[in-house]
């Protein structure tokens, strides 16, 4: 029996991020290659020539799963029926969020709090991602905490394909490594739990490459000087990246991560490994029956603790900055 179609809502539809990413999900790879989807484009209304030559293209490559478009730039239009929202936001240094940012960021807030589907499951992707999620936490509180979700599968197939090359292994062959934090200076890449499938069986990482300088050294600059030139990419070019990093996210998220093996997702804290409860912060998580959880028990050595604790400590100045300036925001739409 054919499944009924789900709504997906995507932000920013005429960006380079949506436009790969929407191609994919209508191919399947985000939900599955038997998941029927209509297609919610929201866009601004200046950018109509390039959201025609998006549909066009959308049209013209006959994907059996797409089972309907919904472009429109009205937010509440766009939120009606939503099962999943992608919210792309500002991919930025700045920490403090514009007024005009919060606007935006805040009607697709109370369009979701008021035309989603229930248990609608979201996905920021923008840096610092907690701009857009502390919004929505504000203003479409219906929204269960845990359907709040942010991007940073990127960083995390990042690092399983520089172990790859170290190794001359195929990606596919490493999992387990994990992105603590979130997109900085400070984002910890830990591969001390990381494993490889080879033809005599599963080996960490560490007992493989067995050189703790480079795990603990230049494997992190090397992976934060990537980082960094990938910021440096064109759009078009770097685009692909968020936009796969995207469907692995929430293919993984809905339809399960496999037995034994975890990945990176953005989620707000529980107080797990003494991260303060509340933080947005990217952690290692199993998922099961369209829930994550976040994997518990591992052990942390005194590099790794010293490592976490710092892009805590950044991230928890990040936190009191953005409380601060939506609340700024929200008393100056108040008193206007």
């Amino acid at each position: 029996m054919a499944k009924k179609a789900v709504r997906v809502l995507v932000t920013h539809a005429t960006g380079p991020i949506a436009e790969d990413l929407v191609e994919l999900i209508a191919r399947g790879m985000m939900l599955g290659y038997d998941q029927p989807v209509i297609l919610h484009l929201l866009y601004h209304e200046t950018n109509v020539p390039a959201l025609k030559a998006l549909e066009n293209v959308l049209m013209d490559s006959v994907l059996p799963l797409l089972e309907g478009l919904a472009i429109t730039s009205e937010v509440e239009q766009a939120c009606k029926g939503v099962g999943f929202a992608i919210l792309i936001g500002e991919i930025t240094e700045r920490k403090r969020i514009s007024m005009n940012s919060f606007g935006m960021y805040k009607r697709q807030a109370l369009a979701l709090q008021k035309h989603a589907a229930a248990n609608c499951k979201v996905l920021v992707i923008a840096n610092p991602a907690e701009k857009l999620a502390l919004v929505l936490k504000e203003f479409a509180p219906s929204i269960p905490l845990k359907n709040i979700t942010c991007l940073t599968r990127p960083d995390h197939n990042r690092a399983l394909s520089q172990i790859s090359q170290r190794l001359n292994v195929r990606a596919g062959d490493v999992k387990n490594v994990i992105i603590w934090g979130n997109h900085s200076s400070t984002q910890y890449p830990d591969v001390k739990h990381a494993t490889v499938n080879t033809p005599f069986g599963e080996y960490l990482v560490r007992e493989l490459i067995n050189d703790n300088g480079w795990l603990n050294g230049g494997f992190i600059t090397d992976f934060q000087k990537r980082s960094a030139e990938i910021t440096r990419l064109p759009w078009d070019l770097r685009a692909t990246t968020f936009a796969k990093g995207a469907c692995d996210h929430i293919h993984d998220w809905v339809l399960g991560t496999p037995e034994g093996k975890w990945v990176s997702m953005g989620v707000y804290s529980d107080g797990s490994y003494n991260v303060p409860a509340g933080l947005i912060y990217s952690f290692p998580v199993t998922c099961r029956n369209g829930e994550w959880t976040i994997v518990q028990g591992l052990p942390l050595d005194e590099f790794s603790r010293k490592k976490m604790d710092s892009t805590v400590e950044e991230l928890m100045k990040q936190h009191s900055l953005m409380v601060t300036s939506i609340e700024h925001h929200s008393r100056r739409q108040c008193s206007a």
